[in-house]
């Protein structure tokens, strides 16, 4: 059995759900691998990503287990026989690991996308422009190839936009970072006109969290939940100083999908090109935004 020597974190994903599905069973690993004629450190190399496992045999440990749930089951073995391969593949040695593990994770076929920025417009939101800004500054220190492949894996991370047709995107941004003006003010402007451009996909909705909101601060920490349509499934993506990465715990991505639920509420509702622009109508997220993009025209000026 040749086992891999690279795990993406979709593959160990598969094995951390079941090791926790057999210990929530209350089953040693021997047991549980006999059910299925296998050895036991077999199955400890399963549960520990270094191989897989085919969906004949997820289904009988599944029964033993007590797992009738076909919709996770289904996701299960869609994770189980996972190459870890796509897309992203051939940049591997030109960006670092989680970049890869986070675009095979936003390609697995997301129910829905939830995004809260801080300072920065959300990745997937972002102009080229501004990526540029964002990678040639002197916090990154990357070689003049490393920004060109990162530039373009985060391009080619934006087709989901439009490549899954079955995710709906929300994204949740703070109104400060519509103010940075660290790449000019006119990549500021374009940038902005781009979000502006994307509010008009059915599928993406973007609401701005306002500085004026007295009912709790703002949570300090951008993060991003990648929902399937088996909820236990969803994976957090947080980038904090204090825990960053991929988190699968259950109790801290219910957590974090409760704030923002959260963030929603207390944010500015969406409004759209053709309510907001009223001279009647009440302040709302994209007037924040095209506000916003009226002031970097006037700096231009």
């Amino acid at each position: 059995m040749a086992l891999r020597t690279h795990i993406s974190e979709r593959q160990r994903r598969f094995g951390v759900e079941l090791r926790r599905l057999r210990l929530t069973a209350g089953l040693t690993v021997q047991d549980a691998a006999a059910h299925i004629n296998l050895r036991g450190p077999h199955l400890n190399h399963i549960e520990a990503a270094r191989t897989g496992l085919d969906e004949t045999r997820l289904h009988y440990l599944a029964a033993l287990y007590g797992c009738t749930d076909a919709t996770y089951l289904n996701a299960l073995a869609r994770l189980g026989t996972s190459d870890g391969k796509g897309w992203w593949s051939s940049y591997r040695g030109s960006v670092p690991g989680p970049a890869l593990d986070l675009a095979e994770l936003e390609g697995s076929g997301l129910a829905q996308y939830l995004n809260y920025e801080t300072f920065f417009i959300p990745g997937l939101l972002q102009t080229e422009e501004y990526i540029r800004c964002l990678f040639e500054s002197d916090e990154t220190s990357l070689a003049p190839e490393q920004v060109k492949s990162s530039i373009a894996f985060r391009m080619d991370r934006q087709k989901i936009l439009t490549d899954s047709p079955g995710t709906r995107f929300f994204f949740v941004i703070h109104e400060s970072a519509l103010l940075m003006t660290f790449a000019g003010m006119g990549a500021m402007r374009r940038q902005l006109e781009h979000v502006l451009h994307l509010w008009e996909m059915p599928s993406v909705t973007i609401q701005i969290f306002p500085f004026d909101i007295r009912a709790t601060p703002p949570y300090s920490g951008p993060f991003m939940i990648a929902a399937p349509a088996p909820r236990a499934l969803s994976t957090l993506v947080i980038d904090h100083p204090g825990a960053s990465g991929f988190v699968d715990t259950p109790e801290m991505v219910r957590q974090h999908a409760e704030r923002f639920a959260d963030l929603r509420r207390l944010a500015l509702r969406p409004g759209n090109s053709q309510v907001s622009a009223r001279a009647s109508s009440t302040r709302d997220s994209w007037t924040v935004v095209q506000h916003a993009k009226h002031a970097c025209e006037k700096e231009i000026r």
